[in-house]
């Protein structure tokens, strides 16, 4: 999928619908809590100029790629690549520099040379269950030199971090219903925010359910980035019910005949709620609305936290069946070698990753061009 910006919609807007042409929540909602639909005010093709970072609620110029940008006769696809190569350089040279410097001097691949390996790959945050893996692949292959490892540790990478998953059952009614989870700080409001442009640029019609009613500025970011991705929105006010919310959004995007429901979630509650019971809450409470929804669990997580990102994923894991996996903020970081530890430690897909601002630079994740990158 190519993340490009999105052309105007001529079409007038459509008349908010009817109270009768919406279900309510099981649980009572008070007169004040009636949700806010919001129509999207903006064209799809006007400039990004001001997307919110992920936790300031501080706008960030998000300058469009021009032409002139891209080096001569690449494509955008080409064009993705070289900013994937440059933003993952720390990684490259921390992995490069450091399989030389084990080999430097050494005649043979021995135990000494096994130890040092070990302790480069799990500090290179690949993790040590990942880690003892790849010793005992790279062992049965005996290696001579820094240029051999590298060959064999690009072969042995590819095949871990590509998942063995069941496919995915084809929805035959839409929405399709996208809960999006992880802690506080992670990006999972610009996550959905590009999420829906690209959707809204392949000719979806999207709502965006603000359910995290908790986090302070949380709705007005999200409802910036509806606005500008062309997405409808539906908003309670503060410190309402968010399971309400997400009932409310999957209700009025039946009605309105969207094709894809972004469910935000909390990272974090300021009440005695439990986050997890919460999220399991709203897990319920949409799938009363629609069956077998959510369709999606996508658990953002980042991957400057190292290790800890791969703690949140079993946590996440066990209490809401997380499907997806999206990674962000792989740019700036020396540790790529996470992506390496949650693709071969759990067996759910990695669907995004995440090397910048620029709203291009979400992407899906292709493992091939990912560890051509790294190497």
């Amino acid at each position: 999928m190519v993340f490009k910006w999105l052309k105007k919609d001529t079409a007038k807007p459509k008349q908010p619908a009817e109270p009768d042409d919406r279900a309510r929540a099981d649980t009572a909602i008070e007169a004040d809590q009636a949700p806010q639909i919001v129509e999207p005010e903006a064209s799809a093709d006007e400039t990004i100029a001001q997307i919110p970072a992920a936790d300031t609620g501080q706008p960030d110029a998000i300058p469009e790629e021009e032409p002139s940008q891209r080096p001569a006769g690449t494509t955008p696809s080409a064009g993705y690549f070289h900013r994937l190569k440059n933003r993952l350089s720390r990684t490259r040279k921390n992995l490069s520099e450091g399989l030389d410097k084990i080999f430097a001097g050494k005649m043979k691949f021995d135990e000494a040379v096994i130890e040092e390996l070990e302790e480069f790959l799990i500090t290179s945050d690949i993790g040590v269950q990942t880690t003892m893996e790849l010793i005992e692949r790279i062992s049965k292959a005996r290696v001579k030199n820094a240029d051999e490892l590298k060959t064999v540790l690009k072969k042995e990478i590819l095949t871990l971090i590509i998942p063995e998953v069941p496919a995915t059952p084809t929805l035959q009614t839409p929405p399709r219903v996208v809960m999006v989870v992880g802690v506080n700080g992670v990006g999972k409001t610009t996550t959905i925010g590009k999420i829906a442009a690209a959707a809204k640029a392949s000719g979806q019609k999207v709502m965006i359910a603000a359910a995290d009613t908790f986090r302070a500025a949380a709705v007005e970011q999200l409802a910036i980035w509806a606005q500008r991705a062309g997405a409808e929105f539906v908003q309670h006010r503060e410190n309402a019910d968010p399971a309400a919310v997400a009932f409310d959004a999957v209700a009025a995007a039946q009605a309105r005949g969207c094709d894809l429901v972004l469910i935000d979630t909390a990272g974090r509650l300021h009440t005695k709620i439990n986050l997890m019971e919460e999220l399991k809450k709203i897990k319920r409470t949409v799938a009363k609305q629609v069956p077998g929804a959510p369709h999606e669990v996508l658990l953002v997580l980042d991957a400057t936290t190292g290790q800890n990102a791969l703690s949140q994923a079993r946590l996440f894991h066990e209490a809401v069946d997380v499907t997806a996996l999206a990674l962000t903020k792989l740019d700036g970081t020396a540790k790529g070698g996470i992506v390496i530890a949650i693709c071969s430690s759990l067996n759910i897909p990695l669907q995004y990753i995440g090397i910048g601002e620029n709203i291009e630079d979400l992407r899906p994740f292709d493992p091939q061009q990912f560890v051509e990158a790294l190497f």
